[in-house]
C-alpha cells in the first residue's frame, strides 16, 4: 500500500502548474482498455503506438518480442515511455495468458469480413487490443485466441493501413465512447492512482533515492 503522506511531502517539490497537470492526467488515464503489438518490424511504429496511448488515456502496452527486441525510440514517443507503463513478452502465449488472468477480453485488430465495426463494438469490457507486424498482421496463434476481432471501416482501393495509425483510430474512438458511455467503470481505483502518481512523482524529482531516504528518517 502505498503511503499518502511520501505521495503528499513528493508533491511539495513539484511546481503548482505540475501538479495541476499530474491530477488532470491521473483522473484521465484507465486500465480499461490496454493495448498490445506482435513483432513489429518497424521500431518508430511501435513508439508512435506508445504515444498515442498516452495521448487517449491508456495507461499500460504490452509489447511481444518473440522475434524483435529493440529499444523504444525516445524521439518518437515524445516521452510517453517515461508515463506509459511498458510490459515485454518473449511469447505471445505468456502476453495472453496474462492479459487473460486479469480479466481483459482478447481483441485481434483484423480487416476481414467477419469481425466487429468500431462503431459495434462494445465497450463495457475490459479490453486489449492486439496489434500486429506491419506485413503480415496478426499471428494465426492470435488469430485464434481472440474473443473476437474488431476492424476499421475503409472504403479506398488500400485494404489495410499503418499499424501506428490503425492504433490511433482505435483508442480515439473506443476512449471517447468509454467515457460517455453509463455505467463504465474506467476509472482507476484509488489503489492505483496512488502507484501511478508514486512512479511518476520518482521519474519526476531528482535526487529521488535521497529525498525519500530523508523522509523515512524524519517518520
Amino acid at each position: 500500500m502505498t503511503d499518502h503522506s511520501l505521495i503528499e511531502y513528493l508533491r511539495t517539490f513539484l511546481t503548482d502548474s505540475r501538479k495541476q497537470l499530474f491530477d488532470h492526467v491521473l483522473k484521465e488515464r484507465t486500465n480499461h482498455f490496454t493495448v498490445a503489438t506482435q513483432d513489429v518490424f518497424q521500431l518508430h511504429n511501435t513508439s508512435a503506438v506508445i504515444r498515442s496511448c498516452d495521448v487517449f488515456g491508456i495507461q499500460n502496452v504490452h509489447i511481444i518480442e518473440e522475434r524483435l527486441t529493440k529499444q523504444i525510440e525516445r524521439e518518437i514517443a515524445m516521452g510517453a515511455q517515461k508515463w506509459v507503463t511498458i510490459n515485454r513478452y518473449q511469447s505471445t502465449k505468456s502476453c495472453i495468458s496474462n492479459l487473460r488472468e486479469k480479466g481483459y477480453q482478447i481483441v485481434a485488430t483484423s480487416p476481414h469480413t467477419n469481425s466487429v465495426t468500431l462503431e459495434d463494438f462494445n465497450v463495457s469490457k475490459p479490453s486489449v487490443f492486439f496489434f500486429g507486424t506491419e506485413k503480415e498482421g496478426l499471428s494465426e496463434e492470435i488469430l485464434k485466441e481472440a474473443d473476437c476481432s474488431l476492424k476499421i471501416p475503409m472504403y479506398g482501393f488500400t485494404e489495410s493501413l499503418n499499424i501506428s495509425v490503425s492504433a490511433a483510430i482505435v483508442l480515439q474512438h473506443v476512449t471517447q465512447k468509454m467515457r460517455t458511455t453509463p455505467n463504465v467503470h474506467w476509472e482507476l481505483s484509488p489503489e492505483e492512482l496512488d502507484d501511478l502518481q508514486l512512479e511518476w512523482l520518482r521519474k519526476s524529482i531528482k535526487n529521488i533515492d535521497q529525498i525519500i531516504l530523508r523522509f523515512a528518517n524524519k517518520n
